[in-house]
């Protein structure tokens, strides 16, 4: 199964969300309407960047490596180019 890594960009306060998928619709979906408790505080959110990868595991496995990372900018670098840079 496909999947994806995206980030979303807060209108509120303009901080930024990695995550990974198999349906970004359907996700950023849940993301405005609240059902991701820990952020749902920073709503609303607008997708800023997809990248598709063969597997969701894949994406899972870039997601965890961007979210080790805790710097902005590497993520607006990504946002910039419209590209991740690494390997699984």
């Amino acid at each position: 199964m496909e999947g994806y890594v995206y980030i979303l960009q807060s209108l509120k306060n303009k901080k930024y969300y990695v995550g990974s998928t198999n349906n970004v619709d359907r996700r950023v979906f849940e993301h405005n309407s609240g059902k991701t408790k820990s952020i749902k505080y920073m709503r609303p959110w607008q997708l800023r960047f997809v990248q598709k990868y063969s597997t969701i595991k894949q994406a899972r496995q870039i997601e965890c490596k961007l979210k080790k990372f805790k710097n902005r900018g590497i993520i607006e670098q990504i946002v910039a180019d419209q590209k991740i840079n690494m390997g699984p």
